[in-house]
């Protein structure tokens, strides 16, 4: 019972903690999933996407048409889409990526330390940034009826 107790305890708090709309959005330094290469989330001066996901999630599988299709359609813009994987193995990871052929950034957080910066505790999470720094719009989860709106809230960002 202490347990279920203290479990309840840490998610309420990482609830509490969680990034909200108005927040500066905290800057994490991720390794690209394929290389070594660093991603910094934060982009001052772009608007930023970011989505938290992991393999086994659903709707992370659903996710995935519409971040292409929004990152080839808003490429050469002063935008950036980075996809964040909280998958603890590399080749899980990889494994669901070779069925969406996907061109943005892919970061990887096995530990869930930016996720747990971040306050992410549904999948996926996605926190739209704009070009000052200010997280504008938080999407808990993903419903293909949300692409227009999503849409609309990241052309908005962009005209700004």
């Amino acid at each position: 019972m202490k347990s279920v107790i203290t479990l309840v305890l840490v998610f309420f708090a990482s609830i509490s903690a969680a990034v909200e709309v108005g927040d500066s959005a905290p800057n994490c330094e991720l390794n690209q999933l394929s290389k070594a290469k660093p991603v910094q989330l934060a982009n001052p001066g772009k608007v930023t996407y970011i989505d938290f996901w992991a393999s086994w999630c659903g709707p992370c599988e659903k996710s995935m048409p519409f971040l292409e299709e929004t990152n080839t359609e808003l490429k050469g813009k002063d935008f950036k889409l980075i996809a964040v994987n909280l998958d603890e193995s590399k080749k899980d990871a990889e494994q669901f990526l070779k069925k969406h052929n996907v061109n943005f950034t892919i970061a990887a957080d096995p530990d869930n330390e930016c996720a747990n910066t971040y306050g992410v505790v549904v999948m996926p999470s996605s926190y739209l940034i704009d070009k000052k720094g200010k997280v504008r719009h938080v999407q808990l989860g993903f419903n293909v009826e949300d692409k227009k709106e999503l849409r609309e809230l990241i052309n908005k960002l962009l005209a700004e």
